[in-house]
């Protein structure tokens, strides 16, 4: 009997214990958002290198040394910076077997990345590299230089705006807005957005071309950033 007497009194004091402790605040709860659109000023370019023969003996090859060498000066006459001229891979084939490693026929290839503020220093940096060896040009990646600021400042227009939501709508319920009681981040920075191009940048074998373009007839969509935010408030 003592036991039974002993269950419920602790019952009876948990439930008062859960009582006292239920939040009786009023409460309201919005959505804050916002959104800006970035024009990239960094611009990864992805350019591909193949040795090639001269004349179709498998004679004569221009040896990817020597293009290597004519892209490297052409880049720092660009005045980029030797950080942002890198190899991303390298890769060979042979046109006659690919077993034997040692043949006449066999070709290499390396692949770069450079790092451009705008693509008219691409127009230079290609016009400077014997066409016949580019094997292929692309644009590997997009971000901006002010990328973190951008994001926190957009963090903070998300809550302002969170908060000016709030207050109107506690302004026409004839109360007043307290302070924030909660707020729901579950936005996500997993790396730099990457928009398309509205056209294909189609760059192999047309370095001597560009040498008499001003610019690359390119028009990129702008990077769109978003955030949202739930916040929760005090009503007063």
């Amino acid at each position: 009997m003592k036991k039974i007497l002993a269950a419920v009194l602790l019952g009876t004091i948990a439930l008062s214990a859960s009582a006292q402790n239920v939040d009786t605040r009023r409460k309201i709860e919005v959505y804050g958002s916002a959104e800006e659109e970035v024009t990239p000023d960094i611009i990864y370019v992805s350019i591909s290198l193949k040795e090639y023969f001269k004349d179709n003996n498998n004679k004569n090859k221009v040896a990817i040394d020597e293009l290597e060498k004519q892209l490297s000066t052409a880049v720092k006459k660009a005045g980029i910076k030797e950080e942002d001229f890198t190899i991303e891979n390298i890769s060979s084939y042979n046109y006659i077997d690919p077993k034997k490693k040692k043949d006449p026929g066999f070709l290499a290839s390396k692949q770069y990345k450079v790092k451009v503020a705008n693509l008219n220093a691409i127009n230079s940096i290609l016009s400077s590299v014997d066409e016949k060896g580019i094997q292929s040009t692309a644009i590997a990646g997009y971000d901006h230089s002010r990328m973190t600021e951008i994001r926190n400042e957009l963090r903070i227009k998300a809550v302002k705006n969170a908060q000016e939501k709030a207050t109107v709508l506690a302004q026409a319920l004839g109360d007043s807005l307290g302070k924030a009681l909660e707020v729901n981040d579950n936005n996500t920075d997993a790396g730099s957005p990457q928009p398309a191009m509205y056209s294909a940048m189609a760059m192999r074998g047309k370095a001597a071309d560009y040498a008499q373009e001003e610019s690359l007839d390119i028009d990129f969509k702008k990077i769109k950033i978003n955030y949202q935010f739930r916040v929760v408030f005090e009503l007063k």
